[in-house]
């Protein structure tokens, strides 16, 4: 489970780095190498035998190049959209949705036919692709940092210490922090994300222990997957006619029925039921996934939605990473994942909690202003 769960925890992780080097050399540029180390990683996974050495080259190599190919294709749709920056998350993001739905008959067929080393070299493949497909972003936006604050930086005069803090703060950018509501914002994500990954990691081997459905079980994934995908069009959509910070009522209702669907989980009687949450499940998922970048774009503006971002999911990374592990542990302590189901499903409506207070803080802070 931690190869798969550090890989996905890298992508969050590097987040932050990724912002900088966003702002720094472009979205362009950063893609295009992160596709690069991406293919390495999963080029390389191809030929290692020992789950070790796949721990760095899936889980860090990977996730890592996955980051840096993946927050840029984020930032881009700010330098082309604005009133329609919603619906155009949405298609961008729903578009992976039509890759993820086959993907698992695709695995499957593949893996049976090859091995998983030469399962692992097609993948590749599509990670080289996405290295010339970086090529297109054509940033409009000029950058983020403050050429004023720069050339200040240039001055003589100043001792070594106060050189190397002025650099630390050119490239590490908090500003976004010094935004009440964007802490408020990023502290719901982090909490919500806690239980996020446990139903999608656990769904199927606890179909096959309670129900002993084998031969189904794929129908659980490509409900997830075409669910997310039209939850992602429908909500990019929906967030373009809701004005301002309202945007976030979305994800608070969509981290509440979350929350409430994985405590459902083990109440289900039948393999039918799990199949109906599956449904909502992947519905919420596109939901919380799509509206995440213009509500950024809504908190700190554009030329600071690359930050934010960034940040954003690195506060992410630790949370999601721990929840499957921390899972894991409860089947292996209960001997059952009802435990599991239930733990995932607290965090996330803790966290919607949390977001629900962003709007009303946001409106005091303007009265205050008035």
């Amino acid at each position: 489970a931690w190869v798969g769960s550090l890989a996905m925890g890298m992508i969050f992780f590097c987040s932050p780095i990724v912002s900088i080097f966003t702002d720094r050399i472009g979205c362009r540029t950063t893609a295009a190498t992160g596709a690069a180390i991406a293919f390495i990683g999963l080029l390389s996974s191809s030929f290692t035998k020992s789950l070790e050495v796949r721990y760095f080259t899936y889980g860090i190599l990977f996730g890592c190049g996955s980051s840096f190919a993946f927050q840029p294709s984020l930032v881009i749709l700010g330098h082309y959209f604005k009133r329609r920056l919603g619906l155009a998350n949405g298609i961008v993001a729903g578009g992976s949705c039509l890759i993820s739905v086959p993907l698992p008959f695709f695995l499957k067929m593949v893996g049976g036919a090859i091995g998983l080393a030469h399962t692992f070299q097609v993948l590749s493949a599509l990670m080289l692709i996405q290295i010339f497909l970086s090529m297109t972003y054509r940033p409009i936006l000029p950058p983020s940092c403050d050429s004023q604050h720069d050339g200040q930086d240039k001055l003589g005069s100043r001792s070594m210490r106060q050189q190397c803090w002025a650099q630390t703060r050119k490239y590490f950018n908090l500003r976004v922090f010094r935004r009440k509501t964007y802490r408020i914002w990023a502290f719901g994500i982090a909490t919500a994300v806690l239980g996020y990954l446990v139903p999608y990691m656990n769904l199927v081997k606890y179909v096959e222990k309670r129900f002993q459905e084998t031969k189904k079980d794929w129908i659980l994934l490509v409900c997830l997957g075409a669910m997310s995908g039209l939850g992602r069009l429908v909500s990019g959509r929906i967030g373009d006619c809701i004005p301002g910070l309202k945007k976030i009522y979305l994800q608070v209702a969509s981290f509440m029925l979350l929350g409430l669907l994985c405590m459902m989980i083990p109440q289900c009687q039948g393999f039918e039921g799990v199949i109906v949450i599956c449904l909502f499940l992947g519905l919420c998922d596109g939901f919380f996934t799509t509206i995440m970048a213009p509500i950024a774009f809504e908190l700190v503006g554009p030329m600071q939605a690359s930050q934010a971002i960034g940040y954003l999911m690195g506060l992410m990374a630790v949370p999601m990473t721990a929840g499957t592990p921390i899972a894991g542990y409860l089947n292996d302590y209960f001997e059952n994942y009802d435990a599991a189901f239930y733990f995932a499903g607290v965090p996330p409506i803790i966290g919607g909690l949390v977001l629900s207070v962003v709007p009303l803080v946001h409106q005091r802070m303007l009265k205050k202003q008035r």
